[in-house]
């Protein structure tokens, strides 16, 4: 069985605990780094990652992309939203429909 992990920046995402998930704080780019390759190779189903976790780890993120384990999903932090998570849900969804859901093909 899958697990679901959350990794970023302990204020963001203590919340999830609540819910079961795994968290996973991170301190530093190279903690991220480490950990969510760690997570990967773990074949975590999901890892929600924060957006400024993500900006950092865009290489390692991109590695995975067009595999189906692990889905990784952004998540805005506490120190608000870049938009990032929408963009890549959107991206997503486009792939998958062929067109933009939310806006129409122009």
């Amino acid at each position: 069985m899958y697990k679901i992990a959350v990794l970023g920046d302990y204020d963001s995402i203590y919340g999830f605990a609540a819910l079961g998930l795994d968290t996973y704080p991170v301190k530093n780019p190279e903690e991220a780094k480490e950990t969510f390759l760690r997570l990967a190779e773990e074949k975590a189903g999901i890892i929600y990652i924060t957006e400024a976790c993500a900006a950092v780890l865009k290489h390692e993120i991109d590695r995975y992309k067009e595999q189906l384990v692990p889905a990784v999903i952004q998540i805005p932090g506490v120190n608000g939203n870049t938009g990032a998570g929408i963009d890549g849900v959107k991206k997503s969804v486009e792939q998958a429909v062929g067109s933009d859901i939310l806006f129409g093909d122009n």
